[in-house]
């Protein structure tokens, strides 16, 4: 093995990928067995876990040649930079040597399409079986399905592979006519509906026989770029809950347009799309998927783009006034879950609680809520923090203004310490 000309291409190639940004892997189990390498386990992601502990992939594509020329894209066919390629070995070599030197848990392998789509599919699934079957691999594997691949390459993948995933690069299919015109929507959107079934179909399997395969045990998921094309937050958030409720998706991961090319129909090279907007249809997407939020109640035909000075949550609250303050004593779980400062599992314990006695102000606090939020919008066994008089202009200013308040003493303190 030639090491230099490895690293060379390591180097180009986990550049290429880092645009890539689905690439998150809870949700598999797949154990150890048989004095094999590594465990794949929930929580495991290209990112720092709730409590701080940083689990990796090794994040790469299998090689930047395209055929494509899509206006978005670094890899496209006709940019001017430097090509690489990885070998089926190659890549399995470099998982194993690091996870062996436990800089990994696992693998999400890309690829640039490169003479077709099976031709580019059939690489990365001979990557997934080498791994699992010649080097009895049980780590997070994440491939991402190429679009137009046959459905006997999307089953042989679903058998080896964690999570399977298939961009839909665009939120629309005339953004993906205009930027990518060589592309066609139907290509993504026939795996994703075999993945689908073929999922199912798996699980029922598994319910009647305990030894039957896994079958992309983490689901499937999809990522769009925002902010290349001109869709509003509502437009987006209309595709993914779609995508959502047909596709049965685990996620759908929102990728901020980065001005890397210059091209007429792009915006200009200085324009990117701001770190928060994609924060915000995270956010958005989280209370559709877990607080039961549907779109048109987070965006609407009067307010078709997310507020970026505040979150979701709470613009709808500040929006809808006339459903607040609620009794957190008598409220359903519902409702106590729809009040700004308050998460799933502080609601959850909240319906626990009160079944001892009426809760206060300090018990609240003592649940988890965040009461410079929720105060605004309850009431409970305490009249402490009632104020009822306020507009929602006003109520939105109370909390910015404690927000950056808390932001001035927090860096305060970070200087002090040095």
């Amino acid at each position: 093995m030639n090491v230099d000309r490895i690293t060379e291409k390591l180097n180009i190639l986990a550049d290429a990928a880092k645009y890539d940004v689905s690439c998150a892997s809870s949700g598999s189990k797949r154990q150890n067995k048989d004095k094999g390498l590594g465990n794949a386990s929930n929580g495991i992601c290209h990112t720092y876990t709730e409590d701080g502990r940083c689990v990796s992939l090794l994040k790469i594509l299998f090689t930047n040649v395209c055929i494509y020329d899509c206006a978005y894209c670094v890899s496209r066919k006709n940019n001017d930079i430097k090509r690489a390629s990885f070998t089926v070995q190659e890549v399995v070599d470099l998982t194993i040597n690091f996870y062996r030197r436990n800089y990994i848990e696992g693998l999400f392998l890309s690829s640039g399409i490169f003479k077709n789509a099976d031709y580019t599919m059939e690489r990365l699934v001979q990557v997934a079986k080498k791994l699992r079957l010649e080097h009895n691999f049980n780590g997070y594997i994440h491939l991402k399905s190429i679009p137009g691949a046959s459905d006997e390459l999307m089953r042989e993948a679903g058998m080896y592979a964690d999570r399977l995933s298939i961009n839909l690069e665009m939120p629309t299919e005339e953004g993906l006519k205009l930027l990518a015109p060589e592309k066609n929507r139907q290509d993504m959107i026939t795996p994703m509906n075999f993945l689908k079934n073929e999922i199912i179909l798996r699980t029922e399997e598994k319910k009647l026989f305990k030894k039957a395969p896994m079958f992309a045990p983490a689901g499937q998921s999809t990522q769009v770029i925002i902010g290349a094309t001109p869709e509003t937050d509502q437009q987006i958030l209309q595709m993914s809950d779609q995508f959502y409720k047909g596709f049965k998706l685990k996620r759908v991961y929102y990728s901020g347009y980065v001005p890397v090319l210059s091209d007429s129909r792009l915006p200009a090279l200085n324009t990117a799309v701001p770190m928060v907007r994609e924060n915000r249809l995270y956010q958005a997407d989280w209370l559709m998927r877990f607080y039961h939020f549907k779109v048109n109640e987070i965006v609407n035909q009067d307010n078709p783009l997310l507020d970026l000075d505040i979150d979701p949550k709470l613009s709808w609250a500040l929006r809808n006034l006339q459903s607040f303050p609620i009794d957190i004593n008598k409220a359903d779980l519902q409702m106590i879950l729809r009040v700004p400062g308050i998460g799933v599992q502080s609601a959850q314990k909240i319906v626990a609680a009160r079944a001892f006695g009426k809760l206060n102000w300090e018990q609240l606090k003592k649940l988890g809520i965040a009461v410079n939020r929720a105060k605004y919008f309850i009431t409970c066994n305490s009249p402490q923090y009632e104020r009822r008089d306020l507009t929602g202009t006003a109520i939105k200013q109370y909390i910015l203004a404690g927000s950056q308040s808390k932001y001035i003493k927090n860096s305060t303190i970070q200087l002090n310490l040095f």
